[in-house]
């Protein structure tokens, strides 16, 4: 997986975790549904619904 990603589109948190950029998610092209914490779609976790169109 991670062979496949470019270097803007993540950076490791101070706990080791892989963060994915807002620039990772928009080339995806759709949310997950799992509340990342750069979400260029405005999806909250806590409420499920979308913030942004």
């Amino acid at each position: 997986m991670l062979r496949d990603l470019e270097p803007e589109d993540f950076y490791y948190s101070s706990e080791g975790f892989i963060i994915f950029t807002e620039q990772y998610h928009l080339k995806r092209g759709h949310c997950c549904l799992n509340g990342c914490k750069h979400c260029p779609y405005g999806y909250d976790k806590r409420t499920g619904k979308t913030k942004k169109p």
